[in-house]
């Protein structure tokens, strides 16, 4: 593996992602972040962790984000900005909280746009997929969900995180021209596809 090198990870909601993710992390001895931004990003910010949760990979276009968004600014301001530019400002801070991460050193970093906002760093592009039925298969057993529920799960969570996005980079959730890697996380499950992972770095 290069010296500081970034993995980021896209993933489908069920597939085992952020598992896989937590795996890499932990089999090349580097740091893992995914809700942890959340927190890193209220930190420098000095907003509440809900703000930041509430927005967490939710588009600004959503009615759900502007609801959630529009009752917060109707009591509080960041740093002076006006309501109708919230959206952007906390997408930035969170941009910002992961260029910082970035910066520190080689690490994982789930979700959140990570690849487009570090584009123009050395990093290792990965997107985790896997057929419905086996993310049906996993969400049902995380979540004692009966089938129909679990799907309907899947569907909106794979939505949110698509508009989200489409809507910061530009580009489309999921193509592949957007990865360096797309992996099906059914086929080798989350051991076998983060040991895959760590192979392919070796050689790069």
């Amino acid at each position: 593996m290069k010296e500081n090198t970034i993995i980021t990870i896209g993933r489908q909601f069920g597939s085992g992602g952020r598992e896989i993710g937590r795996k890499i992390a932990d089999l090349l001895g580097i740091p893992f972040y995914d809700k942890e931004l959340i927190v890193a990003a209220a930190k420098k910010s000095g907003l509440s962790e809900t703000v930041f949760e509430s927005a967490d990979e939710q588009a600004a276009n959503s009615l759900l984000y502007s609801l959630v968004m529009g009752a917060y600014a109707s009591t509080k301001a960041i740093a002076g900005m006006p309501p109708i530019s919230m959206n952007e400002t906390l997408f930035q801070i969170q941009s910002d909280v992961i260029s910082e991460m970035a910066e520190k050193g080689s690490c994982v970093i789930v979700g959140r746009c990570a690849d487009y906002i570090l584009r123009e760093k050395n990093c290792l592009n990965l997107f985790i997929h896997a057929p419905m039925d086996k993310r049906i298969e996993r969400i049902r057993t995380v979540c004692e969900a009966e089938k129909e529920q679990a799907e309907e799960i899947i569907t909106k969570t794979d939505k949110k995180r698509a508009n989200f996005y489409n809507y910061y980079t530009g580009q489309r959730w999921g193509e592949a021209k957007n990865y360096h890697l797309s992996i099906d996380s059914s086929v080798l499950g989350t051991d076998g596809s983060a040991k895959m992972v760590c192979s392919f770095l070796e050689n790069l």
